[in-house]
């Protein structure tokens, strides 16, 4: 039996210093409804990051609006008990303010994005960011202003790799006359691959590619839907299948589904032994919401 351990998903190198397992985790179920306020278990949520460290995952997905700071308080406890935390490495955001369940709403005035950058490193016991990204750009600002700022932190060190989350190619283009741009986090799955354009051009600017929201598979299962099929033939779940096509379908693609249960975690984690066929991938890549 294959072991379940990260690494079966393959590697990805940021630096010299860090090469991580492509199959992560997100903390943003580690929260309240509405990615508000304290999970109701935070021991738990500290046992699903022990656990995660355990099974070979290496990359940890986070953001300060996520809570708004309850899941970096998880995150940086169940670090702290894991056996290799100096390899773990972080990706965290930047750029969004919350005032209730479910409301996100983007400020990117630079000095703002400086305090939550000094604070979410307080919060995580950290002295820099490995991953920085900006969760939106804020139309009220240029985005030479606001990743302008960003590449200050990284000149004094307080960031290794800069990142922009929900963009196009054209608003990574201009952000790359700015600073270097080594990751984009943006809404893609299996169900819906709108950005194919900003994967492919993550790929080819060597900039990792973080799909956020990736075991959606909106209306694709159940029954004898295509997705669902494929994962009988298998004999693994839906979810797995879901996670292998976003492995397969580029080598920069880090998946980082998160989840608050060990098992769910587990079940995650064992997507990075499912190798699709060639046939199968084609047939999922033409399926879309």
């Amino acid at each position: 039996m294959t072991d379940l351990n990260a690494a079966n998903s393959g590697t990805y190198e940021f630096d010299n210093h860090f090469k991580i397992n492509r199959l992560g985790y997100g903390t943003m179920q580690l929260t309240g409804s509405g990615t508000w306020g304290p999970y109701k278990d935070p021991k738990q949520a500290e046992a699903v990051v022990v656990r995660a460290t355990e099974l070979g995952i290496n990359f940890f997905d986070t953001a300060d609006s996520y809570g708004p700071w309850f899941a970096d308080r998880y995150l940086a406890a169940g670090l702290r008990k894991a056996a290799n935390r100096d390899q773990i490495f972080i990706s965290d955001k930047v750029g969004q303010t919350r005032q209730g369940p479910g409301i996100w709403t983007p400020h990117g005035e630079p000095n703002y994005l400086r305090q939550q950058v000094e604070v979410s490193m307080m919060t995580l016991g950290i002295d820099h960011e490995d991953l920085l990204f900006l969760h939106r750009i804020d139309s009220h600002f240029s985005v030479a202003d606001q990743v302008g700022e960003l590449k200050k932190m990284q000149d004094e060190g307080k960031i290794k790799h800069i990142g922009l989350s929900q963009v196009t190619v054209d608003q990574i283009r201009e952000a790359q006359k700015y600073a270097q741009i080594d990751a984009v986090e943006n809404l893609y799955n299996v169900a819906n691959h709108q950005d194919d354009d900003v994967v492919d051009y993550a790929e080819s600017q060597h900039m990792a590619f973080v799909p956020w929201f990736p075991l959606n598979t909106g209306k694709l299962t159940g029954g004898d839907s295509p997705l669902s099929a494929i994962a009988k033939k298998y004999g693994v779940s839906e979810a797995q299948i879901a996670l292998a096509w976003l492995l397969k379908r580029s080598p920069n693609i880090l998946p980082i589904p998160g989840t608050s249960s060990i098992q769910h975690l587990e079940d995650n984690v064992a997507a990075a032994n499912v190798k699709l066929s060639d046939n199968d991938f084609e047939k999922l890549s033409h399926l879309s919401n």
